[in-house]
């Protein structure tokens, strides 16, 4: 079984190879640069291919899209240490095909890699009851709970982080921008904000947007 494991960290490549490779009928493949992997997945066929998430210059979210441009069959997990929840409607939309975690011990991963290559789906239970909900629901600060943030709400976010213009949003969203002042309204007086700068940085405080730039 060929695997393809992308990660900028060199210690963390090598060592999850060597736990993956002590399976005798898996092979992996390390790349620490993701502008290489679109040229090595058109030279060479693999069986399942681990990105990780928060990447220089390129999250494992874009380089999802991109390689499955080239590759439309391709099985790609999610390898991540940080939290997917926030990130879940993003990632579904690029075409993963499941996550696992850095934590995961060893029989995990592998067991995660097989189950893949069967074509099966690898999403933690706490993910797959979201996919129920249709909403993203974190912890808030003291005098706030909990705050529950839908799938709109989350795509909105994503387009504010980005620093687009109402216009942009509403453009990319497909509502008006009447409807977009609404929501934004709304998001604000949810998130008990009264700006973009406050809502985004609330929003990372509260793990809905990563603390790191993502996009």
């Amino acid at each position: 079984m060929e695997i393809l494991l992308v990660d900028d960290h060199r210690s963390v490549v090598e060592g999850t190879k060597l736990l993956i490779e002590c399976e005798p009928d898996m092979n992996v493949t390390i790349e620490t640069d993701v502008y290489y992997v679109p040229d090595l997945v058109r030279l060479q066929k693999f069986d399942v291919m681990l990105f990780d998430l928060y990447m220089p210059n390129v999250n494992g979210a874009d380089l999802t899209r991109k390689v499955l441009e080239y590759c439309p069959e391709a099985i790609i997990l999610i390898y991540s240490g940080f939290e997917i929840a926030p990130h879940f409607n993003l990632l579904m939309e690029s075409g993963v095909s499941g996550f696992i975690s850095k934590t995961s011990t060893r029989e995990q991963l592998v067991q995660a890699i097989r189950c893949a290559a069967r074509k099966e789906a690898i999403i933690p239970m706490q993910l797959l009851k979201q996919l129920r909900r249709q909403e993203i629901v974190v912890q808030g600060d003291k005098d706030h709970d909990e705050t529950t943030i839908t799938q709109d709400e989350d795509r909105l976010l994503r387009e504010l982080a980005k620093g687009k213009s109402n216009k942009e949003i509403s453009k990319t969203l497909m509502i008006s921008q009447r409807s977009l002042e609404y929501s934004l309204t709304g998001l604000f007086q949810k998130l008990h904000v009264s700006s973009r700068v406050e809502v985004i940085k609330k929003a990372k405080s509260l793990g809905i947007l990563p603390a790191e730039d993502l996009y």
